[in-house]
């Protein structure tokens, strides 16, 4: 059986994200240079951008920072695809208002990221490439508008257990720009719960569909909090730094611990039959987690991965010329204040 428990905190206020960071030093790291860094992260004192930190640090955060940016960016995708067919004016406009704030959060972690001397293109290029990696969960179809209330609900639900532990990051520009993002991924999680709640007390058809849409969601929304820690090669790292709070497991079991009652109230049943509540430990257990599934989706194999890629690179290639043009006015205004 599978069982983790974890807590999360409370976040901060977002500022200066599109500070220019230092560009790396040639030089080595020396083992003073390391103790003093880490002294400071273990006095939670905010490391900012022009800040010396290890090299293996800044790797870290760009690596994390562009793969939440990618994630943000690719999962307008799944729930784009139900702007023209949400069944009323009023739902159309909240999820419009929603895959709007997912491109905003993407937008804030480029510049996060922009700030460890990294470039935005160059970042957007490995996503368009295939050499970078984002959320697993955006490679699964949503086939009914209930998948729009499961990833609402099941999937903006477990980000917000994963990000708000980011807000007390070690690095500021990611912990500020986690703030306004966690307020806005918590009004996605009530407007897919709700859906789902319209769903599952409508007609029997429509509670059907919100039980299928629970049925495919559930275990992909569990394997986005990343491998088990035994087989995670960057938690324990991530964590002495304090770019990470809790563990992969922590999070996880604090998610399955706040959904599965949601679930109880909403009348829908979680498609497990291995889930327990263990009175002992206070936490409910679930049965073995297809991780093979989840390596499957990474490698590319997943139901969507293909049609995720070519429909970001046909948008990029689509917005050549907005980029063109604001270069120019961007260049000219230069010159004009050059004269």
């Amino acid at each position: 059986m599978y069982h983790i428990s974890g807590k999360s905190q409370p976040p901060m206020y977002t500022q200066a994200l599109d500070q220019q960071g230092r560009e790396p030093s040639a030089a080595p790291e020396s083992p003073e240079q390391a103790a003093r860094f880490q002294a400071r992260v273990d006095a939670e004192e905010k490391i900012e951008p022009k800040d010396w930190m290890p090299e293996a640090y800044r790797q870290t955060l760009i690596r994390q920072i562009s793969q939440h940016a990618h994630s943000e960016i690719v999962g307008m995708l799944p729930e784009g695809n139900w702007i023209t067919r949400a069944p009323s004016l009023r739902r159309k406009a909240v999820l419009i208002a929603k895959v709007q704030d997912e491109g905003g959060h993407g937008m804030y972690l480029y510049s996060a990221a922009e700030t460890l001397g990294v470039e935005r293109a160059t970042l957007v290029e490995q996503l368009l490439s295939g050499a970078a990696k984002y959320s697993s969960i955006f490679n699964y179809p949503t086939l009914t508008w209930a998948d729009v209330g499961a990833i609402g609900w099941l999937v903006d639900g477990a980000a917000i257990m994963n990000q708000v532990p980011i807000c007390r990051c070690s690095y500021g520009p990611y912990a500020r720009a986690m703030v306004r993002i966690c307020k806005e991924e918590s009004f996605h999680q009530r407007q897919g719960f709700e859906i789902m709640l319209t769903l599952a007390r409508g007609s029997e058809a429509q509670r059907a569909m919100a039980q299928d849409a629970l049925n495919r969601w559930w275990w992909p929304s569990i394997m986005m909090f990343g491998p088990s820690d035994v087989a995670s090669r960057h938690t324990a790292q991530s964590m002495r730094w304090k770019i990470k709070r809790f563990t992969n497991d922590e999070l996880r079991q604090k998610f399955i611990d706040v959904t599965v009652p949601q679930a109880q109230f909403l009348g829908l049943t979680i498609p497990d039959p291995q889930l327990r509540w263990d009175e002992a430990a206070g936490h409910f257990e679930i049965g073995p987690i297809d991780w093979e599934e989840f390596q499957a989706v990474l490698r590319g194999h997943g139901p969507c991965n293909r049609e995720r890629l070519e429909a970001r690179r046909a948008g990029h290639a689509a917005g050549e010329w907005v980029r063109e043009a604001a270069a120019a006015h961007a260049a000219k205004r230069a010159a004009q204040a050059a004269a």
